[in-house]
């Protein structure tokens, strides 16, 4: 199967799954031979072409008859987009026919147009099969909707609808409706429906939904259930179309770039998107919720593209849509105001790319530049403008660039509609370390720096690189940010079919370059590159299939994993103040790597060690609120209501391990491994070494937290695996209540965890542990835990109420120790009266003891939890000491106020009450075990749990 860009069908055969037609439409952006439609009959271990054999011709849309699965149509496309322009049919589009399963076509003619095509759109009648309809394209956005009734052998025009909109690259899918003949649906922005076999249409309902419609399909079960995928996500309609569900649940988000401010405590993320407007966010909430969309807020609209913030001013946002129309928006009010320059009188319009840059100065906040053709300067935020260069690209005609092969008449079908302009610049960068240093790049393959702000410029040719396409388009150009003579660019040339990653850097302000592509994959284009602020090697790219870092300035890429998809990422923003990574995914949303700061300590060195234990920055302390619940993502939402995580709570740890912590079986199974491959003989091991092998405990890896005096705080287990790993504690100290043996019903159950440490400084030191022994492999790291919150009243210091959390997990440690030895306590009275009836006592020499010990206990479990007789009935109790720590749990375990003096007079009341039980379940255990031993001594069985008896 050929390695193309658009595989635009896929086609199982009913009834035979080894069968399979795979449409490819081949690159949109150029010529490809390997464009067409090919079949399988294997599964997909061998492949062959059946249809198409031009280089600019592929295949769009492929149909099977439902009655027989060897009857196919298909519809060829004959297109190319090249850097500059657009042909959206010719000679090579048509519909075909076959009949023996895709393996011979037959080019159907007889009333289709005899002119060229552009793209058509294809379906069969469910109810009646030999009706095939057809929505075609002709020059420049006319056509019609065709209708066959003799399988293709003949057509029937039924009206002019054709997709139309943005052009047949972007519509033109067509559905037919399995529930009603001759209802059809036809994809554009507001998607249409016929109820006549084409003759009339009319717009579907889009109330509450988003238009951009290119997807639809249907349950047999429902003839009013509609399914529908469209720009902004996915919608159903129960109604036919009356009203329509939105599924906000699928993060399917395409942004082309990003952006982060300063806002505190958590800062926002702003991205531009593919039709969905500028979006921002917050990268991190305080709610136990996580992020819900209810978060975000839609900046600007239209498509969204570049956007930037304002060093140290958040309220200030600036964000663009399609072809250079900027905006800055007032983050406290709201308010959109359009700063795009405009040209003087007697000048021409303005060339401005798709995607268009804006850029703060590094030098000054308030100065921005954006560029069209040439590059504009403000220095009021997009008042008022200059331009400081003249036109920096070619400025070529694009009509008169070959296309195709060769120059194209002025009457082929032309579409630049929804193109960018040509002859663009892309990308603009400032050095940091001088002012005025500018670097612009251009859709037409060149690099112009100035030195003096703009007043003269010089160019650079990409032609003069070595190894570099002349005509690539300058994705990203980066002055670095340590080195005033230092400056990289990531290149782009996949719209010739040429999709190799092209990454240079010039140390001499770009007289000359050289690559630091090193070893990222062939056909793996970059979007982006973005330097650290700290260490100068430190570098991470965005490409066509996933995020990439370098510490070594290129000499080596790592492809970041941990959950980050394999897929295009158009850019990367670094938010200094948290050192965290923010990736704009074409289709997955964004994705944040919080903390990255760890790869700055990472060297060969240290990869080296047995262990490393990296940095830890400060974590922040407060009880997260609650939003749409205390303690589920989701609330009783349901599981449509999405909800992004938030970074771990508390202090995140990050680790590496050389090797695996591996357990004697694990070795020696690693040692026969090889035997085995090599057929040879493996050696018992002896019974001594597989004894050993079922005894061992198991490995664990800890971190341990300690406070500023030393004392341990707590244990936290981490994985044991190779690489690199993070664990976090939830800044609480470890759970109180008393530790069973077995699982019980009971118990006061109110946490699930300690309560909360008080801020200050704490170390963390990473260990392992091998048959009960605990070895330090590396630490301590410092790090501190810092409240986020100022309440509105002031409450006691942190300190006081730390120390209020551990005098109440003390009484709760106590009360759960007394609960569970009564319970213990009334587990032994059937042993114990089984024993008195196996003794060689007189009856009634025990039983009343044992008795008095029964009524004992229960009566300790009553002042404790309750009369169990009144809660059969719901009539209240006298307090009990779990109902008052209950009641200073509610108290405290959602707030950092501290207590107040009920809370103290309650835990109080509970100490004094937990002091007088302890006694009384102390003399209650030495009861039993004394009755125990008299019973032994009485001739009755031993009794578990109960020492041996002396012989």
């Amino acid at each position: 199967l050929p390695n193309s860009e658009h595989i635009s069908r896929i086609i199982v055969k009913p009834g035979d799954s080894k069968v399979v037609w795979v449409a490819v439409q081949g690159p949109l952006w150029s010529k490809g031979g390997d464009r067409g439609l090919y079949k399988t009959t294997d599964g997909g271990k061998s492949w062959k072409k059946t249809l198409g054999d031009d280089q600019w011709t592929g295949v769009t849309e492929v149909v099977i008859d439902p009655r027989n699965p060897d009857l196919l149509y298909a519809a060829t496309w004959q297109h190319a987009r090249t850097i500059a322009n657009y042909i959206g049919g010719g000679p090579g589009s048509g519909v075909y026919r076959s009949q023996d399963g895709g393996e011979t076509w037959n080019k159907l003619t007889n009333g289709l147009p005899a002119g060229n095509m552009g793209k058509i759109g294809l379906a069969v009648s469910p109810q009646q099969p030999d009706v095939v309809y057809a929505d075609i394209e002709l020059d420049r956005k006319t056509g019609g909707l065709f209708r066959s009734t003799d399988r293709g052998a003949s057509w029937e025009k039924r009206s002019d609808v054709v997709s139309g909109g943005t052009g047949p690259h972007y519509y033109q899918e067509l559905y037919a409706s399995p529930h009603q003949f001759d209802r059809i649906y036809l994809m554009n922005a507001t998607m249409l429906v016929s109820d006549d076999g084409g003759k009339t249409f009319q717009p579907v309902n889009d109330e509450n939904r988003h238009g951009d419609n290119h997807a639809i399909t249907f349950k047999k079960s429902d003839p009013d259930y509609l399914l529908i995928g469209t720009d902004g996500g996915v919608y159903e309609s129960f109604d036919l179309a009356k009203t329509w569900r939105f599924m906000e649940n699928l993060p399917l988000t395409q942004f082309y770039k990003v952006a982060v401010d300063d806002h505190e405590p958590f800062y926002n993320i702003i991205g531009g998107t593919q039709d969905n407007g500028s979006e921002a966010g917050p990268s991190r909430t305080d709610k136990v919720n996580g992020i819900q969309n209810s978060e975000w807020r839609e900046a600007l609209d239209w498509d969204g593209y570049q956007a930037a913030t304002e060093p140290g001013n958040p309220d200030i946002m600036y964000a663009s849509r399609q072809e250079g129309t900027y905006s800055r928006i007032d983050i406290p009010t709201g308010e959109v105001t359009d700063i795009q320059p405009q040209p003087a009188a007697g000048e021409p319009a303005e060339r401005y790319n798709w995607d268009a840059p804006i850029l703060v100065s590094p030098h000054k906040p308030t100065r921005i530049y954006i560029a069209s053709h040439r590059l504009w300067k403000s220095e009021d935020r997009g008042d008022s403008w200059t331009t400081v260069s003249g036109d920096l690209t070619r400025n070529q005609d694009r009509f008169t660039l070959p296309i195709m092969g060769k120059v194209q008449s002025w009457d082929e079908a032309w579409d630049v509609g929804a193109m960018s302009n040509f002859n663009t610049v892309t990308s603009i960068t400032e050095s940091p370390k001088q002012e005025g240093l500018i670097y612009a790049g251009t859709d037409d393959g060149i690099i112009q720096v100035t030195e003096n702000g703009g007043t003269s410029w010089r160019k650079i040719e990409l032609s003069s690189i070595p190894g570099i396409p002349p005509a690539s388009f300058i994705n990203d150009i980066k002055a670095d940010l340590f080195d005033v003579n230092t400056v990289y660019a990531a290149l782009d040339n996949h719209k010739t079919g040429d999709y190799a990653p092209y990454l240079i850097k010039s140390t001499d302000k770009g007289k000359t370059w050289q690559s630091i592509r090193s070893n990222l994959p062939d056909r793996t284009l970059v979007w982006r590159i973005v330097q650290d602020h700290l260490k100068k090697d430190l570098m991470f790219a965005a490409t066509e299939f996933g995020i990439y870092f370098t510490i070594n300035g290129g000499g080596h890429w790592v492809k970041l994993t941990g959950g980050v998809p394999t897929i295009a990422f158009r850019d990367l923003a670094i938010q200094k103040r948290e050192n965290d990574l923010v990736g704009a995914s074409f289709g997955r949303s964004f994705y944040v790597f919080d903390d990255y700061s760890v790869l700055r300590e990472v060297n060969e060195q240290v990869l080296k060690q047995e262990a490393a234990l990296f940095s830890t920055r400060k974590a922040w302390w407060y009880v997260p609120r609650s939003h749409v619940g205390f303690d589920n993502e989701r609330g009783s939402q349901g599981a449509d209501h999405y909800v992004a995580p938030n970074p771990a709570f508390g202090a995140v740890f990050t680790y590496y391990l050389k090797d695996d912590l591996k357990t004697l079986t694990q070795q020696r199974k690693d040692a026969e491994k090889p035997l085995r491959t090599e057929n040879k003989s493996i050696s018992f091991p002896g019974w001594d070494a597989l004894q050993a092998e079922n005894r061992q405990d198991a490995l664990r890896i800890w971190l341990t937290v300690k406070d500023a005096s030393g004392k341990v705080v707590r244990r936290v287990e981490g994985e044991q695996g190779k690489g690199f790993h993070r664990v976090a504690w939830d800044l609480r100290y470890p759970a109180s209540e008393a530790v069973t043996l077995a699982p019980q019903a009971g118990g006061f159950g109110m946490l699930r965890g300690g309560m909360l440490a008080a801020p200050g400084t704490y170390s963390v030191t990473l260990s392992k542990e091998v048959d009960g022994v605990v070895t330090e492999l590396t630490g301590p790291v410092k790090f501190e835990v810092v409240p986020l919150h100022k309440g509105a009243l002031p409450g006691s210091s942190p300190e006081v109420t730390a120390a209020f959390w551990r005098s109440y997990e003390n009484a709760l440690r106590d009360a759960s120790a007394i609960q569970l030895t009564a319970v213990t306590v009334l587990k032994k009275i059937p042993a114990l009266q089984a024993a008195a009836a196996r003794s060689n006592a007189e009856p009634g020499k025990f039983e009343k003891q044992i008795h008095q010990i029964r009524s004992e206990a229960q009566q300790i479990e009553q002042e404790l939890f309750g009369d169990q007789v009144k809660q059969q009935v719901g009539e209240k109790s006298n307090p009990t000491v779990g109902t008052r720590l209950f009641a200073v749990y509610r108290g405290i375990y959602h707030s950092t106020y501290g207590p107040t003096p009920t809370h103290r007079k309650s835990l109080e009341i509970i100490g004094n009450d937990i002091s007088k039980l302890n006694t009384r379940i102390e003399q209650l255990q030495s009861a039993e075990s004394e009755l125990a031993r008299n019973l032994i001594s009485a001739g009755a069985p031993w009794i578990e749990g109960e020492p041996l008896p002396k012989k």
